[in-house]
């Protein structure tokens, strides 16, 4: 009922736009209320490319009313062109239109000046609105006719807005020759030209590549006195949070505890004065006759009404705040923390304890041990492991959509030279990684993925995917690589699909019903690829009555799907993708990656990530270690099935205890039920994440049942040595967070919940 009440939303862009639509609707329940306003050139019939039968150069009017005026250019490169070496034949898809926007302001009209009326023999009353509109009127007192100029003070055009979207120098070359320009163009001297538009603002979002030319500078010198905006791809602000909540937070759990909660990635400061100082000098060598020119930053605005206030505003930009004036606001609220985050600093250099004694640090401690804390014998797996083995990094953490202190769900599992995965992947994943490994760092995450695996189709589960597929294909563009494999629920591939009309994701899809145990087993124990075929035939596969009766998680609508007609085996189709999965994992250092059914939704899994045996220096086996991710779930025996001696289960506790009713409404877990179902499968350590965005910034939780349990926050950080360590962490959480354990019950949250 909570969509019901949203209004239609018009969404105007070039015609590539309804592919990005006809993608989303997919998986958004709601985007029948999404109005499409297409212009521009559009595919040809049979989908191969776009259609170069006649010019766009525009301007398309998108709206005309009495607020505003938008027109569109849209640039794309021709025939000729993309045969140039910079561009390949793969680049004529859609998402190469590229649009100029221009927004114009009414013109404001002149001041009505009444002596003027009535020297005219004009008596105040309706002619005066009259005149206003512009309507001549007759005089009250002269046979005359009064008209507007009579009374009316010179207007002044309206302002000007162009947002200039010039991606490659293939676009440049389109934009230079754009007739619909010529009237925004100001003289060779920067005056306008009688008949010509002043143009106020320019936005350029195009790359910093393009935009140091000589001919786009030239370009932009067109445009007089005209105030430029560079919001290009730039390092300016990389160390500027956009949400400087989140990053109070990430300070303050730094400090606290630097092994769990590394500083972010980011460039240092160093690098980002010698950079500033780059672009001031990169500004002031532009070429002569371009207005005033600055760097986009957040908040940065420009004002069009009132007309006095016409140019930019820096008022609102934020300051960046220093992690030391963070961490002294810290130290003043919780004077303890100081001793706190020493302790926590002595587990990792094992100086708590010096031959079963005391030391003045036990003595003095800040935290009381807790009585639910014993120690827990270390897994075999754990024996002889390094810090090069495997790190688990939490990129979002929060359920339904992005907050300011919980992205939605990610898990990156760093597995260092070996390469790295990603458990779902929510929207702003890429970001995410930045603010964890920095810019660069992010690249080689993104370039270094094996494998991604999607949950379930819910959008805060996968909406960053595609960014992250597009990524890497322009990163190993040129370089010798396989396809990236994305698993995931079927109706994702309905999405892939349509969006890869858009650019190319260059990725492999399996279907999780392909690498669940039972699918694996019969995949495994095929002699040859005739069984295979077979099934592509329309014939059943060997075992496939055992698919049938125990794939699906008892209590979910998945239970019948496998019997839905149009949904096939495709096992011969899985079959080279489950082969190069195998081969992915095995280069990867992992045995194998196993999907469960859960009860969430239909198509709803978990997933088990299983590491191959290793042999240590003195010849010893050591048995792989063990991650299960739950997904989106109610407990069910599937997952405490596939948990089962798990090293690491990363569960989901969306709800506090209190709120049970809510969890089963909704197929989610409490906090308890996360814990209960680590304890009923033997599970090392639970990590609890997907909480609701009610817990602002810890939730609600019963230390009773917190034994091998902590708490997931955003870019933390678990590097399998530190795992003895991990529920240590979780008294000194509270301590942090000790005024700050409560709900928020503000509406906005409440919609959001209910629409989980």
């Amino acid at each position: 009922m909570f969509f019901l009440t949203l209004p239609k939303v018009n969404v105007w862009g070039p015609s590539d736009l309804k592919y990005l639509v006809d993608a989303m609707k997919s998986f958004i329940p709601n985007a029948a209320m999404v109005y499409t306003r297409s212009f521009g050139p559009m595919q040809d019939v049979n989908g191969t490319g776009i259609s170069m039968s006649r010019k766009f150069d525009g301007p398309f009017v998108l709206i005309d009313d009495e607020v505003v005026k938008i027109s569109a250019i849209v640039l794309r490169p021709g025939h000729s062109e993309v045969n140039e070496p910079e561009m390949g034949l793969d680049e004529t898809k859609p998402a190469n239109l590229s649009v100029i926007y221009i927004c114009e302001l009414p013109e404001i009209k002149g001041k009505f000046d009444p002596q003027k009326a009535a020297s005219l023999g004009l008596r105040p009353g309706p002619k005066y609105r009259e005149l206003q509109l512009g309507n001549p009127v007759k005089s009250d007192c002269e046979n005359i006719m009064v008209h507007p100029s009579d009374v009316l003070g010179p207007s002044v055009p309206g302002p000007i807005l162009l947002l200039i979207d010039c991606p490659t120098p293939l676009h440049l070359k389109q934009l230079l020759s754009v007739q619909s320009l010529i009237p925004y163009y100001a003289d060779t001297a920067g005056n306008v030209q009688e008949g010509s538009k002043t143009v106020h603002c320019v936005i350029h979002l195009s790359p910093a590549s393009v935009t140091n030319t000589s001919e786009y500078q030239l370009w932009m010198s067109k445009f007089g006195a005209a105030q430029h905006i560079m919001a290009g791809h730039q390092m300016k602000n990389v160390e500027v949070p956009i949400l400087k909540a989140g990053a109070r937070i990430g300070a303050r759990l730094n400090y606290l505890c630097p092994h769990f909660f590394p500083a972010p990635g980011f460039w240092s400061l160093q690098h980002l004065t010698c950079l500033s100082s780059g672009l001031k000098a990169s500004n002031n060598d532009l070429m002569p006759g371009i207005g005033e020119t600055v760097s986009a930053q957040n908040l940065l605005k420009f004002h069009f009404r009132p007309y006095a206030n016409l140019g930019l505003d820096t008022s609102s930009i934020p300051n960046q705040t220093s992690r030391s004036v963070i961490i002294d606001e810290l130290l003043s609220e919780i004077p303890e923390i100081a001793d706190a985050s020493l302790e926590l600093n002595q587990l990792w250099s094992g100086n708590i304890e010096t031959n079963g004694e005391k030391t003045d640090m036990q003595t003095n401690q800040v935290m009381t041990e807790e009585p639910w804390l014993p120690d827990s014998a270390l897994p075999n797996c754990l024996e002889d492991v390094t810090r090069d083995d495997m790190e688990i990094v939490f990129l979002g953490t929060g359920s339904s959509q992005p907050s300011k202190y919980r992205n939605v769900s990610s898990i990156f599992i760093n597995l260092f030279s070996k390469g790295s995965l990603l458990l779902d992947c929510g929207e702003g994943t890429l970001g995410q990684l930045k603010r964890r490994f920095g810019v660069e760092g992010a690249d080689e995450a993104v370039g270094s993925l094996r494998c991604i695996w999607i949950s379930h189709i819910h959008a805060d589960h996968h909406t960053g995917l595609a960014r992250i597929l597009a990524l890497r294909s322009s990163l190993l563009k040129g370089v010798p690589h396989e396809p990236l494999i994305v698993v995931g629920p079927r109706q994702l591939k309905r999405y892939l699909d349509a969006y890869q009309r858009l650019e190319d994701l260059d990725m492999q899809f399996l279907d999780c019903r392909h690498t669940t145990e039972t699918s694996l087993e019969t995949f495994d124990s095929s002699d040859d690829d005739a069984k295979f075929q077979k099934a592509k035939n329309g014939n059943t596969i060997r075992q496939e009555e055992r698919v049938d009766s125990n794939l699906f998680a008892r209590g979910s609508r998945m239970q019948s799907y496998w019997k839905r007609p149009g949904s096939p085996t495709e096992n011969a189709a899985a079959l080279p993708i489950l082969k190069s999965l195998k081969k992915v994992l095995m280069e990867a250092g992992l045995e194998t990656l196993i999907s469960f059914p859960v009860v969430h939704c239909p198509q709803a899994y978990g997933v088990v990530l299983k590491a191959s045996n290793r042999i240590n220096r003195v010849g010893k086996t050591i048995p792989g270690w063990k991650i299960v991710y739950s997904g989106d779930t109610r407990p069910c025996p599937e997952l405490v099935k596939a948990s089962c001696g798990a090293t690491v289960l990363i569960h989901e506790a969306t709800f506090e205890d209190s709120l049970m009713d809510e969890a089963i409404a909704k197929n989610h877990s409490t906090t308890k039920e996360a814990v209960e179902v680590g304890d009923s499968s033997g599970v090392y350590r639970v990590i609890l994440t997907h909480f609701s965005q009610r817990y602002p910034k810890i939730p609600v939780f019963d230390e009773t049942h917190m034994n091998n349990t902590c708490i997931a926050f955003d870019l933390m950080s678990v590097n399998l040595a530190d795992l003895p360590l991990l529920p240590r962490v979780l008294p000194y959480l509270k301590l942090m967070f000790k005024d700050e354990m409560i709900v928020d019950e503000s509406e906005d949250v409440d919609l959001v919940t209910a629409a989980l």
